[in-house]
């Protein structure tokens, strides 16, 4: 039995997501330096981002752990969408996603640090947005400052009149799906429940 849940990631927003399910984990940020040359998706891709940032984390690690590593990747036809560097970056992004569909892949990993065995997954949602007007950009950026967000934006933030729509779990839009989640740390068994 392992009970020690490792959360490889300092996002908040998948802390906000595993607290809504009365886990208790601990928060190890991981120290992987991501690779940003490769900028056409695939479901490798995002899984094994997720990978890297919890295998990363295991010689941090303390006694049978279970760690969790996730990645979420925008993707615009083929194209990755990153994280912006700066205020023109996530202006350009938003311009490219405007009026557009993409989707939003979360890889996931569960390592059991005991044996090393791991789990991997990946979800996809899409998400619509309408046609956004120049003055709507720069509101978004100006209030919302989204440089730490694949994509340039947060839905959970979003303002009326930005997402037309989206289907699939919005959880995994931002940032983790707690049921893809759950159905993974159950494969190992995990006492993770309160």
């Amino acid at each position: 039995m392992v009970g020690k849940i490792v959360l490889a990631s300092s996002s908040p927003r998948r802390a906000d997501i595993l607290k809504k399910l009365n886990i208790e984990f601990t928060i190890i940020p991981s120290p992987y330096v991501e690779d940003h040359t490769t900028t056409v998706f695939s479901y490798d891709f995002a899984e094994n981002l997720a990978y890297n940032k919890a295998k990363a984390v295991l010689p941090l690690v303390k006694g049978p752990s279970l760690i969790i590593g996730a990645d979420t990747v925008v993707v615009l036809g083929n194209e990755i969408l990153e994280k912006p560097l700066d205020y023109a970056g996530a202006f350009a992004m938003l311009k490219k996603l405007s009026g557009k569909t993409h989707r939003v892949v979360t890889g996931i990993v569960v390592i059991n640090s005991a044996t090393g065995n791991y789990k991997k997954a990946s979800v996809t949602s899409e998400v619509t947005f309408e046609s956004l007007s120049v003055p709507q950009i720069k509101y978004y950026i100006e209030e919302f400052k989204p440089f730490d967000k694949a994509g340039s934006y947060g839905i959970q933030e979003m303002p009326e009149g930005y997402i037309k729509s989206y289907t699939g779990d919005l959880e995994n839009i931002i940032g983790l799906s707690s049921k893809a989640l759950l159905s993974m740390l159950s494969e190992f068994s995990a006492n993770y429940k309160d």
